[in-house]
């Protein structure tokens, strides 16, 4: 079951949440998070850029829809960004803990 947060923007795809299930072992259900969020992102951000040239060669008859693509690929950018560091933060304070 997913839950849609954005749908009735004209141009802009519903973000959705995946349904929760249980996690396979051995770590891959976080890679597949992972994987479907940078896939997400690179959605996110094809459809703001399309957007983007519509609005500079003035095929765009909404400049809301623009501007929520922007504000929704800027959001998802800093979001994975930031998951990204806490990441790398996790992995150093492994390294440094002493055997």
């Amino acid at each position: 079951m997913s839950i849609p947060i954005v749908s009735s923007v004209q141009g802009v795809m519903p973000t959705t949440f995946p349904p929760a299930v249980a996690a396979p072992s051995g770590g891959s259900g976080f890679a597949a998070s992972l994987t479907g969020a940078v896939d997400n992102l690179q959605q996110l951000q094809s459809t703001s850029d399309a957007l983007a040239v519509q609005a500079v060669t003035g095929n765009l008859t909404d400049i809301h829809d623009a501007t929520i693509a922007s504000t929704r690929a800027q959001v998802t950018m800093d979001l994975v960004a930031t998951v990204r560091n806490k990441g790398v933060d996790a992995f150093n304070e492994i390294m440094r803990m002493q055997a």
